[in-house]
């Protein structure tokens, strides 16, 4: 990086590093930059000092040469935003990293002979894999396939030359596609069950047609051999490397599993963590559910993976449990949990007619006496509840559960989140404040996309769909706003979601299809957006003391960018690139 440049020894001969009343010196002064702290006033400084991993001076340039001594590295950083290691909230790393190494669809926008011709590539690409090997294919785009509305079924997939079972996994995790092969190995026929918190799609025939959704999909996912050890730790560091590129510092894996935490454990031991770690143990409210064992079980995990506080160097915390009330809110799934009905189309293709229906979506995942009894045991444990709720049905059922779970526990430190929070009903707004609950944001989800647009629009109603996505509504009923990228769901780009918080619209290659803004809200300042996406995650994990802005005495986990944040246009946003991150005073990610 050419930012990096060695006066040490010449600043020192103008008595940066003498005199009696010069401070020890530094390892590291970075000075001359737009340095954004995102401490309680959004002060601007000019300079930051970092010795033995930690933050020692926040101010101006001019002050900081009595941190400078022979030895100490100066990085002159011409005006660009040095700022707090990003805090990504809610994120799927190993899963990231493994779909890397899989048959991979990448998002795209995908016709029907493009999807099934980036399926046979992947089977032709292993000619000598046996008739039983599954094919597991990740990252499709299933609301924006082409034509809008296309959705495939296992007749297409049949159509592909191989004997093998395939299965197709929606980029969003809620749903999956699988061919005939796959049926039958996973016995799902005309007169299996849906399963609790599932379902099997069926076609007007009464026949499976090969989507399955939410926990119907256990049904397949449960006869596809694991990773093995080695390559859950190459996904491991693929993450971490990908991480580091971005700004992320410290992270929450939103939804871990023993070989997850394996993975990690060993790279701990090895000093080879390039990022502070956080995971949450999933509790699943599945048939026979025992709050008190599945309590256990993650202070089981806790007990084996959790290393404590580690000070500078990067640790493993397990102090979180992952709970989902419900699944995604869009088309074709349709399994949000609502207040009120979802929109039917009474009329035809040609003439709509879109009025309320009749369904709301699915039973809440869990009961309100499971969600209760689950999160008091929890706070009993020391243990924050990070709730999966999607629509506002859900997000009212996580509300109230946490209100049930101040009065029972009022005065205790218990954080918990409620992850996605797509719609919220304006009644509940202010509830976030009033509680203390903290929404997880997937900020590059609030812009016209086929998600938002083709997929929401018609089915919630206007009312509805003009409040999706309410991170700036929630910011002005004062709630505590947290961010979370969701990754592998989309793709790993912070930069774009902070691009998306602020300006609401598209990514400028699809401005031309979904032009202007999404909905009423009225989204973040940048100030506000960074702020969660520091600070706010930082305190959902419970190191808002030590990370999430630049101050002395703070861990010194800094990101340096490739311009100045505050001089750039919204729009352009999306276009940052990180140069530099530290963490605890180490540098983890150059960019030359």
């Amino acid at each position: 990086m050419k930012a990096w440049i060695k006066l040490g020894l010449c600043l020192a001969a103008m008595g940066g590093a003498s005199g009696a009343s010069a401070a020890p010196a530094a390892q590291t002064v970075f000075i001359n930059g737009k340095i954004l702290t995102v401490d309680t006033h959004d002060a601007v400084a000019e300079a930051v000092a970092v010795k033995e991993g930690r933050i020692v001076f926040v101010g101006k340039s001019s002050d900081a040469k009595a941190h400078i001594g022979r030895r100490t590295e100066v990085v002159d950083l011409k005006g660009r935003t040095l700022m707090p290691g990003l805090v990504d909230g809610h994120m799927h790393p190993q899963s990231g990293g493994l779909r890397t190494l899989g048959c991979n669809l990448n998002y795209e926008r995908l016709t029907r002979e493009a999807f099934l011709t980036k399926i046979q590539t992947c089977l032709d690409a292993e000619t000598d894999a046996p008739a039983e090997r599954w094919l597991v294919v990740i990252n499709w785009f299933q609301q924006d396939m082409i034509p809008t509305g296309y959705a495939p079924t296992r007749a297409d997939l049949d159509t592909l030359k191989t004997p093998r079972p395939v299965m197709v996994r929606s980029s969003f995790g809620h749903s999956a596609l699988v061919n005939s092969k796959a049926l039958s190995v996973a016995k799902i026929a005309r007169n299996t069950s849906d399963p609790k918190d599932g379902k099997i799609v069926r076609g007007a025939d009464g026949e499976a047609t090969g989507l399955l959704e939410d926990a119907a999909q256990s049904m397949v996912q449960a006869l596809i051999p694991p990773p093995d050890e080695a390559t859950n730790l190459k996904a491991a560091q693929i993450a971490l490397r990908l991480m580091a590129e971005q700004g992320i510092t410290t992270f929450l894996d939103a939804y871990t599993d023993i070989e997850t935490l394996t993975a990690y454990q060993t790279l701990y031991r090895r000093g080879e963590l390039t990022a502070r770690g956080h995971f949450a143990v999933l509790i699943d409210a599945g048939e026979h559910y025992n709050a008190k064992a599945a309590v256990a079980e993650v202070v089981r995990q806790r007990g084996l993976y959790d290393t404590g506080d580690q000070g500078v160097k990067p640790a493993l915390r397990v102090h979180t449990a992952k709970l989902f009330l419900d699944g995604v809110i869009t088309a074709p799934a349709f399994t949000g949990v609502m207040v009120a009905p979802y929109f039917e189309n009474k009329g035809t293709e040609a003439d709509p007619h879109w009025r309320p229906g009749n369904h709301r979506g699915p039973q809440p995942y869990f009961t309100t006496a499971q969600l209760n009894e689950t999160l008091s045991l929890l706070a009993e444990a020391g243990i924050d509840p990070h709730i999966h709720a999607d629509g506002d049905g859900a997000v009212r059922l996580a509300l109230d559960g946490v209100e049930a779970l101040r009065r029972a526990y009022p005065g205790k430190d218990i954080r918990p989140a409620i992850a996605h929070a797509e719609i919220v009903d304006p009644a509940d707004y202010a509830r976030f404040a009033a509680l203390n609950a903290l929404p997880v944001l997937s900020f590059q989800w609030g812009k016209p996309a086929a998600d938002t647009i083709e997929g929401a629009r018609d089915y919630l109603g206007p009312y509805r769909h003009a409040i999706i996505e309410p991170s700036g509504l929630l910011g002005l009923y004062g709630a505590r706003l947290t961010f979370g990228s969701d990754w592998p769901v989309d793709a790993l780009d912070e930069w774009f979601a902070l691009k998306v918080a602020v300006t609401r619209t598209a990514a400028k290659a699809d401005q031309v299809k979904y032009p202007g803004r999404l909905g009423v809200d009225p989204g973040l300042t940048l100030n506000s957006a960074l702020r969660a996406m520091t600070m706010g995650s930082a305190y959902a994990l419970h190191v808002d003391d030590s990370v999430g802005s630049i101050e002395v005495g703070k861990l010194a986990d800094l990101i340096v960018l490739d311009r100045d944040l505050t001089a750039t246009d919204p729009e352009a946003l999306g276009d940052t690139k990180v140069v530099l991150t530290m963490l605890g005073g180490k540098v983890v990610y150059r960019h030359d």
